[in-house]
């Protein structure tokens, strides 16, 4: 089905402090853009133009370090799926991505594996930081309390705009949240048709704030039949639900499918999405919405072969041991399926 829908809507989050008019059309096309499409750039969200520009360069720096320097915090040795994948080393739908990226979440200890250990608890543990590049963890660590704020003031818009009380999502967050940035670049290639970047996919956690290097395209978002492209706006961030606003809401706000094309050769792409979501162990609350939009909730998406869990943990580490199978069959054999016996 063809929609009429081309282009994603821009939202000033300035807004909610321009008095309680501006406040309130605020949350309603807030609603509407992540009911209707669940993707929209944010402009006027306070991030400092300076440290938009220095996460980018920082990243910048990253890639052009000698190979043996990246490969020094290569994700391989991390149970926790930390540290550098090398292009070609993470997977979507079974298919090979064309890029190569940094994993980094909370600086968290290691829990203890023990029989009554939730096995989601694997994915906590220490980041992996290349010691050719120790400034990068400094600009790391500011950019994730910035995009934190950021996060929690949209959660508690969205929560009064479904007619839920502000801190209704707060408990969740409350210790620990299972941020999780990825710093990544798209090598450009020389094949007659492009790559995939990233396979189409839904996020698994909350919400996600994508920050893309100005002028370098190839975000898609499904919509219907059709493919919007979304390329970046200089300053803004590309915010989409994931899966677990969709468990919340019973399915009136949908995680969309998205997807990335790799540039050509000649050229790359940086880009760096956040990923917000609650502690590994939360389970986000369902919402009683009011009768107008409840009649609008199709319900949660069933699909077999990729299930929804309300906690969190449960879908991370899904996700995970499917993105990364090599290092999911070096740290965690005995959670992926036996191999069929052969006759």
């Amino acid at each position: 089905m063809t929609s009429t829908i081309t282009e994603l809507p821009i939202l000033d989050l300035s807004r909610l402090d321009a008095g309680p008019d501006e406040a309130a059309a605020f949350r309603a096309d807030l609603l509407a853009a992540t009911h209707d499409l669940g993707f929209f750039y944010l402009v006027g969200h306070g991030v400092p133009q300076a440290l938009q520009e220095s996460v980018i360069a920082t990243a910048r720096r990253f890639f052009d370090l000698p190979e043996a320097d990246k490969l020094a915090i290569e994700n391989l040795a991390s149970p926790h799926f930390r540290g550098y994948t090398r292009v070609g080393g993470e997977l979507t739908q079974g298919a090979v991505d064309w890029r190569e990226q940094i994993d980094i979440g909370p600086e968290l200890p290691a829990v203890p594996r023990t029989a009554e250990t939730a096995d989601y608890w694997r994915l906590q543990g220490p980041n992996r930081w290349p010691a050719a590049q120790p400034e990068l963890r400094e600009v790391v660590t500011q950019w994730d309390a910035a995009l934190t704020a950021v996060s929690r003031r949209l959660l508690e818009t969205w929560a009064v705009a479904l007619g839920a009380p502000a801190d209704v999502f707060a408990p969740a967050f409350a210790h620990d949240p299972a941020t999780l940035i990825k710093i990544v670049r798209y090598p450009g290639k020389s094949d007659p048709t492009p790559r995939q970047g990233v396979g189409a996919h839904k996020d698994s956690g909350v919400l996600t704030l994508l920050f893309v290097e100005p002028g370098k395209g190839g975000l898609q978002v499904q919509n219907g039949d059709d493919w919007i492209d979304a390329p970046p706006i200089p300053g803004a961030f590309v915010v989409n639900i994931g899966e677990l606003l969709e468990v919340a809401t019973n399915g009136y706000l949908k995680a969309t499918v998205h997807r990335v094309i790799s540039p050509l050769i000649g050229t790359d792409r940086i880009s760096i999405p956040f990923f917000f979501s609650p502690a590994l162990d939360a389970a986000i609350p369902t919402l009683e919405l009011p009768p107008a939009l409840a009649a609008e909730a199709s319900g949660i998406t069933t699909d077999p072969s990729n299930p929804i869990f309300s906690t969190y943990g449960q879908n991370a580490l899904k996700s995970r041991l499917r993105a990364h199978p090599d290092v999911a069959a070096i740290h965690h054999a005995d959670l992926l399926p036996a191999a069929p016996v052969q006759a």
